[in-house]
């Protein structure tokens, strides 16, 4: 059973007595063909803080994106594999710093409030910080269907894992160092942020939701997301890491489905039975075996999954926790590529 140490807050964090080392932060951003926005993103975060590292990590642009990027001061890196979730991985394995933060490079977000995103991990409070564009403290421009679909994501999401989160899909976050050392990350896709999300709730890392506005695209960009495609993608993610962290009740809920609906073909073969004596529907009682059984042997299957799953975590918690002894003393910085 994931640990669910969640601290949850909609309430804007006042950064201004906290000031980031020199190269602490690392300003992370994917980009794919976004040339018209890439260079003010990236001014606009190193004027508002200056002593961050900007990178910008093209996914094989085919416009003037890399070229507006280091134009605008950013240091460029290539990731070749197609797809968010890949650029993300290599970006936590490539950049060392002690505060992490990762926009996308459409100039949808606001630059001024990436000093509420890295507060709270500066302060020690949070691992993982998602800037929510959806609570009542946001001014967001969303389109229906990408609201109502976030909607749907979050409400699926909160009853599985039975918190409160108010966003999974923001491309607004800020990272402690630990979490990104230790989050294992599998998906390439736009499915990534509720990935992030998700492995965060089931090793219990700390999130925290602080408000933030997303604006319009500018005339001319356009989204690289597919409603549809990448909808059933970030659904799957979610049905599949509820039967990675929580297989006894995945597969525990599967086989109860399964033996109720076993019993209603047995329910006939069984009053046909009392009336005649006979049993007059044979295939009725085989289906209605057949659901049994299987529902009993996928409920047998999540109890050992389950037995399984806890062994392990044990087994990461003590990696972790002799990785942190093992660590020096101090606060590794981040370094300036």
């Amino acid at each position: 059973m994931a640990q669910r140490a969640i601290a949850l807050t909609n309430t804007r964090l006042e950064p201004s007595k906290i000031e980031p080392r020199h190269d602490a932060v690392a300003i992370l951003i994917p980009c794919y063909n976004e040339e018209l926005t890439i260079g003010t993103v990236v001014r606009q975060f190193r004027a508002e803080m200056p002593s961050a590292h900007v990178y910008v990590f093209d996914n094989n642009s085919s416009d003037r994106t890399v070229d507006e990027a280091r134009e605008a001061g950013a240091s460029v890196f290539h990731e070749p594999r197609q797809g968010k979730g890949y650029v993300v991985q290599t970006m936590f394995q490539q950049i060392d710093a002690d505060v992490y933060v990762m926009v996308d490079g459409d100039a949808t977000y606001s630059p001024s409030q990436i000093h509420d995103l890295v507060a709270p991990v500066l302060a020690g409070e949070a691992d993982m910080v998602v800037g929510s564009r959806l609570t009542n403290g946001s001014h967001s421009e969303f389109k229906r269907l990408n609201r109502l679909g976030n909607r749907l994501f979050l409400s699926v999401l909160n009853q599985i894992f039975r918190v409160r989160l108010t966003d999974i899909l923001s491309g607004y976050r800020a990272f402690s160092r630990r979490f990104v050392r230790e989050i294992p990350l599998f998906g390439g896709g736009f499915e990534i942020e509720t990935e992030l999300t998700i492995r965060a709730l089931g090793r219990g890392y700390r999130i925290v939701e602080v408000p933030c506005d997303l604006t319009e695209r500018p005339r001319g960009s356009h989204s690289k997301i597919k409603l549809v495609s990448d909808g059933l993608l970030i659904l799957n993610t979610i049905l599949a890491l509820f039967r990675d962290y929580k297989p006894l009740t995945f597969f525990g809920i599967a086989g109860l489905v399964l033996v109720a609906a076993g019993f209603i073909p047995g329910a006939i073969v069984t009053l046909e039975f009392l009336r005649t004596g006979l049993v007059l529907r044979l295939p009725s009682a085989v289906l209605a075996v057949g659901l049994v059984l299987c529902g009993v042997l996928l409920m047998m299957a999540g109890l050992i999954v389950h037995t399984i799953v806890r062994r392990f975590q044990e087994f990461d918690h003590q990696l972790r926790v002799l990785a942190r002894e093992s660590k020096p003393a101090g606060t590794v910085r981040g370094e300036g590529r």
